[in-house]
């Protein structure tokens, strides 16, 4: 059962602020971080924007990583998207932790969002959710050059390579999705809704909070039986 008391204020300061809260019980204890909004990156955005700041997302992952009391990361993802650089970086840091880590996309997980998705252990979304794969785009000036043209494609294979590594979706399928121009009826892309999703493999299953917090208990267990087994081996 979990422990029943009252927030504190320095958890309650942790959920208003950075969308950050810690669950224990007997099973593991999880640490769940919500991405939600605009993924803000080095420009601060206006204050009536919902934003994930990513100043704030790297050093909590890394400090998920190294306290031994939590167990596992739970990702709780609805985003529209934002800086493409520190989406990645949020989302590079997520797939190389040790810790168990699973995500669960709700409302949405377009854009940027569709690497944090897949940057977890195992990833689901509810069946109401729904995910854009688009290419890179930028706004503002830009300088008209070959250079620029060619680091946005650089910049697309990043993001390609490092989708199609974590998940089960293959190169091809994700650039056909990426570059569709029937399904968006001002942009190319494609709008996946839930099941679309799932039976492309970007993301593993379908389901909600009870079924993802169920797969990060079942990955934590595995760690332990790892860990015990190592020992034994080592003693």
């Amino acid at each position: 059962m979990c422990e029943n008391k009252s927030l504190s204020k320095q958890e309650r300061e942790n959920i208003e602020h950075l969308g950050i809260t810690e669950t224990k019980n007997p099973r593991g204890n999880i640490r769940c971080l919500n991405i939600i909004g605009q993924v803000e990156g080095h420009m601060v955005l206006p204050p009536d924007n919902k934003t994930t700041k990513y100043e704030h997302v790297l050093p909590e992952l890394v400090a998920v990583e190294e306290n031994p009391e939590i167990d596992g990361l739970m990702v709780l993802l609805n985003t529209v998207g934002g800086d493409v650089e520190a989406g990645l970086a949020i989302a590079e840091l997520i797939a190389g932790m040790s810790k168990p880590t699973v995500s669960l996309v709700l409302g949405g997980g377009h854009s940027i969002g569709v690497p944090l998705a897949v940057s977890a252990d195992y990833s689901y979304i509810a069946p109401t959710a729904t995910m854009t794969v688009h290419p890179i785009r930028t706004s503002g000036l830009v300088i008209g050059v070959m250079q620029t043209f060619r680091y946005f494609e650089k910049m697309q294979e990043r993001i390609t390579d490092f989708v199609v590594s974590n998940s089960k979706i293959s190169k091809q399928e994700f650039r056909r999705l990426m570059l569709t121009t029937d399904d968006i009826a001002n942009d190319v892309g494609t709008v996946l809704f839930a099941k679309r999703a799932v039976e492309c493999g970007l993301i593993d299953s379908m389901g909600g909070l009870s079924d993802a917090l169920e797969k990060m208990y079942e990955l934590i267990e595995h760690k332990k039986h790892l860990e015990h087994d190592n020992k034994l081996k080592q003693s």
